[in-house]
């Protein structure tokens, strides 16, 4: 599947947070969790990724805290999460969107 998803601060939003869904997630499509992306190759650079920080806090883990996050930014992952992998570049592929009409 290995489609990229952002993760919701409920209706309507979105958050920092991007996740790769490895199995069907369609399920949460209906939460607001809609794919945007899909890796089309390198899916053995996505099973690289480092998960031993497990699930944030809120989902019971010991991993970033999103609020953190938002506050202090890199730094705060540099100190407490040192091996989180980040995304330093992606590509769009495909025709990007008409220009709106006035």
């Amino acid at each position: 599947m290995d489609f990229i998803t952002f993760a919701t601060a409920g209706p309507s939003t979105r958050t920092t947070q991007l996740f790769i869904n490895l199995v069907d997630n369609s399920r949460l499509d209906k939460s607001g969790f809609a794919p945007f992306g899909k890796v089309t190759q390198g899916h053995n650079v996505v099973e690289m990724l480092y998960e031993g920080y497990g699930e944030i806090p809120a989902m019971g883990g010991p991993g970033p805290e999103p609020s953190e996050i938002e506050k202090q930014g890199k730094p705060y992952i540099d100190k407490n999460f040192p091996k989180l992998d980040s995304i330093k570049t992606a590509t769009l592929v495909g025709a990007a969107p008409a220009a709106a009409k006035p």
